[in-house]
């Protein structure tokens, strides 16, 4: 089946940041526990509330504020902003020693998803092929699954013989070459898209 450009290149670009980001999902409580002084796994637990808390707090102002224009350009520059803000946690870990960095990356990270959830679910609905919706979501979905399997155990094996600044390293290079990805759909936005509707596209893949 023939799937539009958009919706190829926003499902491998989730695809690579999934990757790069579980890389070390499995191991971050025993960085914390280890590496972090005053780490424990109750900070584990607060790192992980504050991600979700400044997410929720700040995701549907921002989802309303881009509604208004009706374009998918500030979608686009919202997503990208809230790809780097991601892409940068990996880094920031590796420079964490205290509990209070933990707690501020938790929150970046938080704001980047709030920057990036929602316009990269408006692009994708927009730009789904007509007939094709469940097999394209369903290839996301599949996507993201592959990709959360395949970096966790790859992320435990590298952390253990590596240690956890490969991991993290890795994990940001890779999240940032997804990000890298998305510039590519830029062309492929509308200035303005009418009010209450998707319009999707059919093109070659």
């Amino acid at each position: 089946m023939k799937i539009n450009h958009v919706v190829k290149t926003l499902i491998l670009s989730d695809f690579y940041l999934n990757i790069g980001l579980g890389l070390f999902g499995p191991i971050f409580a025993i960085f914390v526990t280890k590496q972090i002084q005053g780490g424990s796994i109750e900070v584990v637990g607060f790192a992980a509330g504050i991600t979700q808390l400044v997410k929720v707090i700040l995701e549907i102002p921002i989802a309303r504020y881009l509604d208004k224009n009706h374009g998918e350009y500030d979608d686009f520059y919202s997503m990208i902003l809230g790809g780097i803000l991601i892409s940068l946690a990996p880094f920031w870990y590796i420079l964490a020693s205290q509990t209070y960095h933990i707690y501020l990356i938790q929150a970046s990270y938080g704001v980047g998803l709030a920057f990036l959830v929602p316009p990269w679910y408006a692009i994708f609905s927009r730009h789904l092929d007509k007939l094709h919706e469940n097999i394209e979501w369903s290839f996301e979905s599949v996507a993201i699954g592959i990709a959360t399997a395949a970096s966790a155990a790859i992320g435990g094996i590298m952390a253990n013989r590596f240690g956890f600044n490969a991991v993290f390293t890795i994990a940001g290079i890779l999240a940032f070459f997804s990000i890298s990805q998305q510039i590519k759909i830029y062309k492929d936005l509308k200035e303005k898209v009418k009010r209450g509707t998707v319009k999707p596209e059919v093109g070659a893949l």
